[in-house]
């Protein structure tokens, strides 16, 4: 099958060409969106990535050049208009799970570096500076942690803060029984944000969830919390966010999303001005740490998604059952 890959970095084409073994991959750096759709003439398949806009518009364009399957290389799928595919008569796959332990094990790399100031510590040794002023961090051991969702990616962040000594407590539509036999205790969302030293989002994007930390959960989070987003972006109101740092309910923040980051991330813009005020505004507070969407970034998790997501080109193909189908 010819498939059009979009938003293409350097570690895709390594991992998806090594293996590869039946279809036509044309690579393109460029995102999809109404602009570049025109490239996928002649593919039957597109492959795109988080911060590819499918839209409704997008997806006319895909069935009028003849594409049938859109291929996401990710979990989350609120990039596509699926309603939009649907009536439209494109099949829509995913990853649905590649390494929850990558995603968890970065939320707690955030965690510790925001606590024990490491990168700042690093900074600092390397100008010959060995004074630990203002380096001060907190044991972990004892500390309430709240973990809002329990998928796959929550229930690994949640046995890694055991591993620490913390207290856990969760959140979850469904609570999670094995979760509940360790140890995890799930609440109601308003005594998590009560109670935990450390706020850490593990949770899909939908209606419900969008702007779910904003002004009114943040006043009920205790004096100098530590929220960490590993999830997606449109989780956290970002000028609330930056209200609650400023001040200082929030005393620590880890970002590996942001909201407006398809602008942004996975691309170099050290020679740019950077026109977004409220990432170049939380960049200014020095208790808080962004990366750039990187928690996914292991050779393990890049594997899985090559493999997963062409096996389900396979599937779709082949007219077998395909197990990641969205629509």
């Amino acid at each position: 099958m010819k498939i059009a890959f979009f938003s293409t970095k350097i570690y895709d084409r390594e991992f998806f060409d090594r293996y590869n073994t039946a279809h036509e991959i044309i690579y393109f750096e460029a995102p999809l969106n109404e602009q570049t759709v025109k490239l996928a003439k002649g593919c039957k398949a597109i492959c795109a990535f988080v911060n590819d806009k499918i839209t409704a518009a997008v997806i006319v364009a895909l069935k009028d050049n003849g594409v049938e399957l859109i291929a996401l290389r990710s979990a989350g799928f609120n990039n596509v208009d699926i309603a939009a595919a649907k009536a439209n008569g494109i099949v829509v796959v995913r990853v649905p799970a590649y390494s929850p332990h990558a995603v968890a094990e970065h939320a707690v790399a955030l965690i510790l570096t925001l606590n024990r100031k490491t990168h700042k510590a690093y900074n600092r040794v390397r100008e010959g500076n060995f004074s630990l002023d203002r380096l001060t961090g907190f044991d972990l051991y004892g500390k309430t942690v709240g973990v809002i969702g329990t998928g796959k990616i929550g229930q690994v962040f949640c046995a890694i803060m055991q591993g620490f000594g913390c207290k856990v407590l969760a959140f979850d539509v469904i609570a999670n029984k094995q979760l509940e036999s360790t140890g995890v205790q799930y609440l109601p969302l308003i005594d998590i944000f009560q109670a935990a030293d450390i706020i850490s989002l593990h949770c899909p994007l939908n209606e419900q969830t969008r702007h779910f930390i904003n002004k009114q959960t943040i006043a009920m989070m205790k004096e100098g919390v530590m929220l960490i987003n590993t999830s997606r972006g449109a989780l956290v109101d970002t000028p609330t966010v930056i209200d609650g740092l400023k001040t200082r309910r929030i005393g620590y923040l880890g970002l590996d999303v942001y909201e407006q980051e398809e602008t942004l991330f996975f691309n170099d813009l050290s020679e740019n001005i950077i026109q977004d005020e409220d990432i170049m505004r939380l960049l200014s507070f020095p208790n808080v740490l962004i990366t750039s969407h990187q928690g996914f970034f292991t050779q393990e998790a890049l594997a899985e998604i090559a493999k997963t997501t062409l096996a389900n080109v396979d599937e779709f193909e082949t007219g077998k059952i395909i197990k990641n189908i969205v629509v």
